[in-house]
Formats: structure tokens, sequence, C-alpha cells
């Protein structure tokens, strides 16, 4: 039986391939697998980038920085700076508007505020907005359309009661979160109130740090403070001397030797004729209220110092507005510094907390960082390539 020569080349080629496959599992070589999804997300890149705002010595921003002009310590370790970069900013508006413990925070001042802020970004930068009283309230979602972020402010801010300023910071968190690492930040317009318990603050704190987004605070103390000198607690309905009871009216003109409110000998008691009431519960919450704003001055001067900020206390509403455009013009003086670690950020925990200190090597400059940075916040999954 003899066999075609196409049938004879199909078996010589089907041998040769069954003899080199032991050949090749006795060599060792193995196809590389295909990693999964799980795999593929457990690689990050080893990066840190830290906002740094850079001034000359009148104050002013410093457009000229370099890698070379930076020095980074990480936990007393020197590292070495990749980059000093400019990057768009997103910035976070969190509006206070819980008057009733407040009555000198006023809707229409704080949309004013933030108005200015929005007014002095630059292009490029992305923008969003959320109120607070007792519940917060998204009032824009992230864009770059500075217009239509306007309008949110004008057509639905409202006043509203309570303060409660640690749920608003963690909900501001989630919005930052979505936005890339290195410019971050979150413009506070309030008065420091939080009505939230201790444990809620505390939580609050810890997400806006990992955050790594910058803090700016416009606070209305300074004006609150003021308006309580005049006094603001209780705003008398009438001028002194204005109210008198039906027994004063019909004194007057029966007994002309004694003053109008007179009622008998010896002086009126002090609720008589002075056109001032008292309300002593109303008087307690005011009280307590301005423990808690002196309170909420402290930490948030704290936070802002943390993250890289500055908290304002303005003396007037005319210059808290003044303010807001300073802040912006602030957010958009702040470069991007990038280094890698010494210590890789794979190897950490994700809740490891880095103390760090940026300083300047250049006569004449003056540079302001946050103090440190979550590991965990710094892992950004390596890019795929496309076509896989």
């Amino acid at each position: 039986m003899f066999l075609r020569r196409p049938a004879l080349a199909f078996i010589s080629t089907a041998f040769i391939i069954l003899s080199a496959a032991p050949l090749r599992a006795q060599s060792g070589i193995h196809p590389k697998p295909t990693p999964t999804p799980e795999e593929a997300e457990s690689i990050y890149t080893e990066e840190v980038r830290i906002p740094v705002f850079a001034f000359d010595e009148q104050g002013h921003f410093d457009p000229r920085l370099e890698v070379d002009d930076v020095l980074v310590v990480e936990d007393g370790v020197p590292q070495q700076v990749k980059s000093v970069r400019r990057t768009p900013a997103s910035v976070l508006l969190v509006l206070g508007t819980g008057w009733d413990l407040d009555p000198a925070l006023r809707a229409n001042t704080t949309r004013d505020i933030a108005l200015g802020v929005l007014k002095d970004l630059r292009e490029g930068d992305r923008v969003a907005a959320l109120q607070f009283n007792d519940r917060t309230t998204l009032l824009q979602d992230w864009t770059g359309d500075r217009v239509q972020a306007a309008r949110a402010l004008k057509s639905k801010l409202a006043s509203g009661q309570g303060s409660n300023l640690s749920r608003a910071v963690k909900r501001a968190v989630e919005l930052l979160q979505t936005q890339p690492v290195g410019n971050r930040h979150l413009v506070l317009i309030a008065d420091g109130i939080d009505t939230a318990s201790s444990s809620e603050y505390q939580d609050a704190v810890k997400k806006l740090i990992a955050a790594q987004a910058t803090l700016h605070v416009l606070s209305y103390a300074a004006v609150t403070r003021a308006q309580v000198k005049q006094p603001w607690w209780k705003t008398p309905p009438e001028k002194p001397g204005m109210t008198q009871s039906t027994a004063d009216q019909a004194t007057v003109g029966i007994d002309p030797t004694r003053p109008p409110g007179m009622r008998g000998p010896g002086v009126n008691p002090h609720d008589v004729n002075s056109g001032i009431t008292f309300d002593p519960a109303l008087s307690r919450r005011r009280k307590e209220a301005e423990r808690e704003m002196k309170r909420g001055e402290t930490r948030l001067k704290s936070l802002t110092d943390e993250t890289g900020g500055r908290i304002l206390t303005p003396d007037t509403t005319d210059e808290m507005i003044a303010e807001g455009a300073g802040v912006a013009r602030e957010i958009d003086s702040q470069y991007v510094v990038t280094y890698r670690p010494k210590r890789p950020l794979r190897k950490a925990p994700a809740s490891e907390y880095r103390k760090i200190y940026v300083g300047a090597r250049r006569v004449g400059l003056n540079l302001r960082a946050r103090r440190g940075y979550v590991v965990g916040s710094m892992r950004q999954p390596e890019p795929t390539p496309q076509g896989q």
C-alpha cells in the first residue's frame, strides 16, 4: 500500500510536533500565564505627589520653581525630587448655611464669597460645590464650566438649620477621591460650628487627611465676634423708651410731676420701658454656639496646618469676599512636586502615615506644603497597555 505524497507530509509534520512536546516540557520552558485582574490591581506606581505653594520674599507667586530648588525629607530621610510641575486643580466648595446658630452667617454673603473664589480660578480647573446645615446637599457635581457652577450657586444655595460639619467633610472626601491626586482643594466657607459627635469628627479628620486635599477656610468667626459686642443675641423690636404698658400710659397727663412710665414711688422694674426682651433659653444656645465656634476655629487651624492650607478670619463680610478671590489665586499658585520614595509604597500598610518636610534650597524662596501623607492614598495602579 502506497501513501500519496501530501498525506505522507502531514504524518511527518504531526510526528515532529508530538516529539517536540516532551522536549519542551523537560527544558523547563512554560508559557507565561495571563495575570488575573486581582494581580494587575496589586501593581502600583512608586510616586509620591505633594502639592507645594511657592512664594518669593514679598509673598508673590514664584513662577520659576525647579527640581533643584526643592528639598523633600520623608520620615527623616532626604528624597530625590523627580519633577516639579503645574497641573489643573480640583476645587470643592463646601458652604455652611446653618444661620440659626450664627446670625452673622447668611446664604447671600456665603454665595458672594463662593462666587469670588470661582471667578478667579484658572481655565482648566475643575470645580464642584455642596452646602451643609443639619444635612448635606450637592449643588454642583464636578465641572470645568465655571458659568454652570456659578448658576448652580445662585439658584440652589439656601439657608437651613444646624451645622453638621463633620458629615459634610466626609461627603466632600467622597467627591475629592474621584479627582486626580496631587492638586485637590477643599474650600470651606463657614463659622466652624460642628454639631456632630467627637467620634464622627475624628473619623472625618482621618478621611480628609488620607484624601490628600489642601484645606482652605474662610471663617465667619471674627465677623460674628464683632456682632456679639453690639449685642446681637437678641435684637430689640423697638428703640428703648418706646414700649409702655397700659398702666404706664394712664399716668401720662394725670400727674405731670412724674415722668411717663412711673407707676408709683421708686424706680420702675427693669422690664418696664426698656424695649429689650430677655430669652434665657436663647441666651444659653447662643453662648453654647460661641464656645463651639471657638473650638471649631482651633480645630480648623490645626487641619489647615496639616494639609498645607490656611484659615482666614476677616473682620467684615466685605473682607471675606475679597479674601475669596485671594484663595483662588493661591490655589492656582501651587506646584505638584513628585518623588520616588526610598521606602517602597507597596511594602507598607495602606494606613501607614509618613511625615514629610518640604524646604527651599534657593535664597528668597518660601515653600508651604502638607505635613505628611497616608500610603494608601499614593498607590496608583499602573495604566493598562492598550489592547489588553
